[in-house]
């Protein structure tokens, strides 16, 4: 790897983890002080949704973000097409969620998630307005602003949450916090990138970026629902207690894992399509990259497994201790996922979407 591309990586890589560890540091700390506020119940009709709120990021990404990414001349007519067919994509979407979730509420015999449905729901605008802000931030390798965006957002939304929660609205602070979060995130990233989309949309552009990004939301919607089909399960033949204690064993594994993974997901994808016609070169960074993620990944699930009761009793409380059994599982499962996310990663940088 020369110096330079090594102190870009590295730079990329500290300000990524910066991010990644500021805010789910805050999160989890926040998570803690919540869980011993509300109850599993509540936890689990907020996990009831998970699946839609996945898919509706899928859809709106539509893998446009890896693509704009991957584009080495990619224009503002681009840039302003992704916007556009994003914020379609996201009414649609919210129009949908809005009209079906009385069914989705019959479905787990819980009147109530009617109206938690269509509130929480609205992330999905949010979501909507931010994938090319942070795309282009991405392409810069700038996750410094990245950083500021997340950990602000976090930390108000964070107080919001516990507010809500100490003075008993249940459900409602977890939904409250997630929307102050998300949109707080995008009202910085349209601040701090100072990007703004042109009048314009190209169905060329539209066609070109999907060609290579419709095989990646074929991926990425199999993959949210074989990720979410344990909620939906959970949720309709357990209870909503049950469920509360999966998803906080989720959360816990996914800690290490998903965040030292994402972060060199997010430095590598940009690196590599910056060598990606120098094979031999691209081969040696990848296998670096690999052999990073397994020495750091496999010790800490270990671990986390090996001490996942005497854990969830001092973080949780005797009320949570069903979410340690879980817990010791799923940490076993995630050991592997560095390993299956950086190898998705050079299939995109080759462009070979349709094998991923």
């Amino acid at each position: 790897m020369s110096n330079s591309l090594k102190q870009v990586t590295t730079r990329g890589i500290l300000w990524s983890s910066i991010e990644r560890f500021s805010v789910q540091s805050i999160q989890f700390v926040i998570m803690i002080i919540m869980a011993r506020l509300l109850t599993p119940e509540d936890y689990g009709l907020v996990g009831m949704l998970t699946i839609f709120l996945a898919v509706s990021q899928s859809l709106i990404d539509s893998g446009f973000s890896q693509a704009l990414i991957r584009k080495q001349n990619r224009t503002e007519v681009d840039n302003s097409t992704v916007f556009y067919f994003n914020i379609a994509v996201g009414f649609a979407l919210y129009l949908l969620f809005y009209i079906s979730a009385p069914w989705v509420a019959d479905f787990y015999g819980l009147p109530e998630l009617s109206l938690v449905m269509r509130v929480v729901c609205l992330g999905i605008i949010f979501n909507s307005l931010a994938v090319v802000q942070r795309a282009l931030l991405t392409v810069k390798i700038d996750f410094k602003t990245q950083a500021k965006a997340s950990l602000i957002a976090a930390v108000i939304s964070g107080v919001v949450g516990i507010m809500l929660a100490y003075t008993g609205f249940g459900v409602w602070a977890l939904v409250c916090q997630q929307l102050v979060n998300l949109g707080i995130n995008t009202l910085l990233l349209w601040i701090f990138s100072k990007w703004k989309p042109m009048r314009t949309y190209s169905w060329k552009s539209f066609r070109e970026l999907f060609s290579f990004g419709s095989k990646l939301l074929a991926s990425g919607l199999l993959d949210t629902t074989y990720n979410n089909i344990y909620p939906i399960v959970i949720g309709k033949v357990f209870s909503a207690g049950d469920l509360g204690h999966y998803t906080r064993a989720q959360q816990f594994s996914a800690f290490p894992s998903s965040n030292i993974t994402g972060i060199l997901q997010r430095v590598t994808f940009p690196v590599l399509c910056s060598i990606q016609n120098d094979i031999d070169r691209l081969r040696g960074v990848y296998r670096k990259f690999l052999k990073l993620s397994a020495y750091v990944v496999f010790p800490l699930m270990t671990g986390l497994a090996a001490v996942s009761f005497p854990f969830v009793r001092i973080v949780l409380g005797e009320k949570w201790m069903f979410c340690a059994a879980l817990l010791q599982i799923i940490c076993f499962s995630m050991m592997w996922y560095p390993i299956h996310a950086i190898n998705l990663n050079l299939l995109q940088v080759q462009g070979r979407s349709d094998l991923f």
